[in-house]
């Protein structure tokens, strides 16, 4: 079975029902903590980037940086709707075209990790798992605004 054309879809299908989430939400969501605790919209697409950048830097075996500690929150000019969006759009282009650029043989490659062995191909479906977890929280957020319509269609 091949993995790149799966790996592939699965990111483009996940960063694109993640979009239309993003596009769907109004613009004081992304710098509203609702409750006065939860994190933002700009504070969840902010850690998904991170996560991104760093499985990025770790299959392509270069230097990741430290992981932050506690609660990822977005920086001050990182809050608007139009940023937020455009820096999600960014950081996934850059994920596709580095899960791209792996042959079968790389994909399936076993290396070692903090967390143990693990294969690149195992590490791009984490972060489409990952866009589909944090793409509930920006479903909540949506119903929690008032808005309970399907944006997916």
């Amino acid at each position: 079975m091949e993995l790149k054309p799966i790996v592939v879809k699965s990111l483009k299908g996940s960063r694109d029902l993640f979009l239309k989430d993003l596009e769907a939400l109004p613009e004081d969501a992304y710098g509203k903590s609702l409750g006065g605790t939860a994190r933002t919209v700009a504070d969840i697409v902010y850690e998904v980037n991170l996560v991104n950048d760093h499985v990025g830097l770790v299959i392509r075996s270069e230097k990741a940086f430290d992981w932050p500690e506690g609660w990822i929150k977005a920086p001050a000019n990182l809050q608007t709707k139009d940023l937020v969006i455009e820096s999600f759009k960014k950081s996934m282009e850059k994920i596709i075209d580095t899960a791209e650029s792996f042959s079968e043989a790389q994909l399936e490659e076993k290396f070692k990790t903090d967390e143990g062995e693990t294969t690149r191909f195992e590490r791009l479906r984490f972060i489409t798992l990952h866009n589909w977890y944090h793409s509930g929280q920006l479903n909540f957020i949506q119903t929690l605004m008032g808005d309970d319509t399907w944006h997916w269609v």
